[in-house]
């Protein structure tokens, strides 16, 4: 029996969730996970992070698991700088769940765990962010279990926040611990 390979990886901003891609013009422009290490050959990416967010992002050469991981509900946290300060109304109305668009279709997100939190330690912001250039911010820890594009920019932009800066910190038990943008560790197993 084949033994699979597994990776966490703290992606940084700018870089695609894909090793490489077919379109010539895109890999002019774009930064892929394959310019970071060399990988094996048969690894994926266990779900995806947006181009504009950072961290946690498992990799591994096994299709089924990541299939698993993927459509399991396992949570999903994030840390989420928005523009602006927080209200406590805003909070409620996002652990309820709320409607975003999603593939052309209103869809209403499913009740999370959402918490304002102090600003935690992560190295300085990508400069294209402009964080310094938006009104006061603030931060919350936000936990899904489930993962529609851009879910969570969404959602915070709808209760009035949007989202300046995102970090996915943990999925299942899977931490981004002290790691820093552009680091991998090796794991044993990724459940």
């Amino acid at each position: 029996m084949k033994k699979h390979l597994h990776f966490k990886l703290f992606k940084p901003f700018g870089v695609l969730s894909q090793f490489t891609s077919n379109d010539a013009k895109e890999s002019r422009n774009k930064r892929f996970l394959g310019e970071l290490f060399d990988f094996p050959e048969e690894i994926m990416p266990v779900g995806r992070l947006d181009e504009k967010s950072e961290g946690l992002l498992l990799l591994t050469t096994d299709g089924k698991l990541s299939d698993t991981i993927n459509q399991s509900g396992v949570e999903k946290e994030y840390f989420a700088q928005l523009d602006g300060v927080i209200t406590i109304e805003a909070i409620l109305e996002l652990q309820k769940g709320v409607e975003i668009g999603f593939a052309g279709k209103k869809y209403q997100t499913k009740p999370c765990i959402v918490t304002k939190i102090e600003n935690p330690k992560f190295s300085e912001p990508d400069k294209k962010l402009r964080i310094g250039t938006h009104r006061p911010n603030s931060w919350i820890s936000i936990t899904i279990t489930e993962g529609k594009f851009r879910q969570v920019r969404k959602m915070t932009a709808k209760v009035g926040f949007p989202t300046l800066r995102l970090v996915r910190v943990r999925i299942g038990n899977i931490t981004l611990e002290n790691m820093k943008p552009n680091s991998i560790k090796k794991l044993d197993n990724l459940l």
